[in-house]
């Protein structure tokens, strides 16, 4: 059978995908628009859109609404160490507020601070059966669109790489540093210990799935794209859980990797 010769829309889509991946559209750089597609290559509207689709699924672009969009600010992946990033010493490396910004300074990627949303709230059902709460009873939680890029001096420079959402007991958290926008080096792990009440035993469990609108939006990812969403949950040596945190990760971007240290025989 004859292979199928790729249409329009994967065509050009391929001769954006080799000047991005050579360089010659630097990370970061702005793409040709819609309108500049239309025109260079006499296409309608939606197949323009539909290139720009296939390289966001594929995580070689990004598009911020009213902006445009722009080649991903690297093509490799982020790499999550499960185990060695919540060590002190990882998670405070070189003035680090916490493991994703030491993950990031690890890639030559910059953290671009964003204000955190805190407040006061019910949890969900299972993040209060988890820290044994009431229904009706609040924690303290930490909401924050976290954001890589390569300019430490353009505040506007950058983009969302995962959506993190983290629950504190109300009687550990409540009128502490963990209720400030800077938790200080190391992150609000850090400040847990400082409280006496430090991490020991972690448990995360993963899955994929489709992002909600929102969580597209935010991502700046099409809706059919898939995130990981992994829930952490952070306990005491004395078996108290201490956090639960919601963090949602475009597939393309993240990848997740464990090590383990096993009994000899």
């Amino acid at each position: 059978m004859a292979k199928k010769e790729p249409g329009k829309t994967e065509r050009i889509a391929a001769e954006l995908r080799a000047k991005i991946e050579s360089g010659t559209y630097a990370p970061g750089a702005k793409l040709p628009s819609v309108s500049d597609l239309q025109a260079a290559h006499g296409i309608a509207f939606q197949t323009a859109r539909d290139v720009f689709r296939l390289l966001e699924r594929d995580g070689l672009a990004f598009t911020q609404q009213g902006r445009g969009s722009f080649a991903s600010p690297f093509l490799g992946k982020i790499t999550r160490d499960g185990v060695g990033r919540y060590q002190p010493t990882a998670r405070e490396e070189g003035g680090a507020r916490g493991a994703f910004e030491a993950e990031l300074n690890r890639l030559g990627l910059v953290y671009k601070p964003s204000a955190t949303e805190i407040g006061r709230a019910r949890p969900p059902k299972d993040v209060a059966a988890a820290f044994g709460l009431h229904h009706s009873a609040k924690a303290v939680f930490r909401h924050r669109a976290m954001r890589a890029g390569r300019d430490a001096s353009a505040s506007d420079e950058g983009f969302v790489v995962q959506l993190a959402t983290s629950w504190f007991p109300l009687d550990i958290a409540g009128d502490t540093r963990l209720e400030q926008q800077d938790t200080g080096p190391g992150g609000s792990k850090s400040r847990l210990a400082d409280l006496g009440f430090a991490q020991r035993r972690i448990r995360e469990s993963i899955e994929a799935r489709f992002p909600t609108p929102a969580e597209a939006e935010t991502l700046s990812i099409p809706d059919d794209r898939q995130v990981y969403e992994l829930i952490h949950q952070a306990s005491t040596a004395e078996g108290r859980v201490v956090e639960v945190a919601v963090h949602v990760m475009p597939v393309t971007i993240w990848r997740f990797s464990y090590t383990w240290e096993l009994d000899a025989d």
